[in-house]
């Protein structure tokens, strides 16, 4: 059983990454074509940013869309060709009312917003950077969609406790609703503050998503596993592009999806006390833009020359494909360390 879900698991990625690989040329065309184009206005409280990133202005961006469509594309097939043939295709439907409809809803449903967003800043329209939503709005849409999470999880599914390390779980009752918004939250927001240069998200949260998949399968949560097996296929296929120098840029359909998606798998799991490690890069991203505004408000002062905090190591004078491949790699071993953390706390 465990040999033929893993094979299963390893299939889909695979199909995932060929089909992914395989409709990148067809968008890559489409937005080219249609000019939906990275903008990247001139401001004065990010010169670093702007004197680094300036020349990649007309980037097509939005190619997020090759992540979250195929997933879903393949999730869809493989539904109905099951429901249609049976037979073989059974073992390759992932679709799950227990594991996978909430992440899979998550999934479309921040995707459409971010592609929303992203389509504002193509037109210049809206009052952040560049053109989209201000971080303000993105983080109620956030809120609004973890609360909808927060609500299913706790008065549908009944679920209330914490998995603490080498404690088991522990009964927090109706404090599971804050925390869930919190993690969803966080996971959102990190993840659209890690997306600033080439390769650097898709990068960190494919090591995030092979920590999550890998809990998935040992919890026995296997359809949860096939689902993080396609994510993780469809990545790959998009890193192929979007390494240094990205041929296009992810987009906020592609940041926000993906970060709400790492906090919806993580809270399935019941490993949000796992998820700094799982996403240690995400973490450090989000916590130096909060640092740099309490620094700006109480000390008058900046504390890093730029953030997000990959930005601050640019203007230290690192390459930005150095950036990306050093945080990578941060990425493996924390991954890595959260996976120990759960195998002990879990078999000892």
């Amino acid at each position: 059983m465990v040999i033929f879900e893993a094979t299963r698991i390893m299939i889909l990625a695979a199909i995932a990454f060929l089909v992914a690989l395989a409709v990148t040329p067809a968008w890559y065309k489409f937005i080219k074509k249609h000019h939906v184009e990275k903008q990247i206005r001139e401001s004065s409280r990010a010169p670093i940013f702007h004197r680094f990133h300036e020349k990649k202005a007309g980037t097509p961006t939005a190619g997020g869309v090759i992540i979250w469509g195929t997933i879903l594309g393949l999730a869809f097939l493989f539904f109905l060709l099951a429901k249609i043939f049976g037979g073989p295709f059974e073992n390759f439907n992932f679709i799950n009312r227990a594991e996978t409809y909430l992440p899979l809803i998550a999934l479309f449903l921040a995707a459409v917003l971010g592609l929303l967003d992203d389509w504002l800043g193509v037109l210049r329209i809206g009052g952040a950077s560049g053109g989209g939503l201000k971080i303000r709005h993105k983080l109620m849409l956030y809120a609004l969609l973890a609360g909808i999470g927060a609500w299913w999880f706790y008065f549908r599914l009944g679920w209330d406790t914490l998995y603490a390390p080498f404690v088991g779980n522990i009964v927090i009752g109706p404090w599971y609703i804050p925390l869930f918004v919190f993690i969803i939250v966080a996971s959102a927001f990190s993840a659209n503050e890690t997306d600033g240069l080439d390769g650097l998200l898709g990068g960190v949260a494919l090591f995030a998503f092979v920590a999550l998949t890998t809990v998935a399968f040992v919890l026995n949560r296997y359809d949860l596993a096939a689902f993080g097996g396609v994510t993780i296929g469809a990545l790959l296929a998009f890193l192929w592009f979007n390494i240094y120098p990205a041929k296009f840029f992810m987009g906020d359909t592609g940041s926000m999806s993906l970060g709400i998606t790492i906090g919806v798998i993580s809270m399935l799991t019941n490993t949000a006390l796992f998820l700094p490690l799982f996403a240690f890069i995400l973490v450090i991203e989000s916590l130096s833009v909060i640092i740099q505004l309490t620094s700006r408000k109480l000390l008058g002062r900046k504390a890093f020359l730029s953030t997000p905090i990959h930005h601050h190591f640019e203007a230290l004078g690192w390459h930005e494909s150095q950036v990306t491949m050093r945080f990578w790699i941060i990425s493996v071993i924390s991954s890595m360390l959260g996976l120990v953390l759960f195998f002990l706390s879990r078999f000892f």
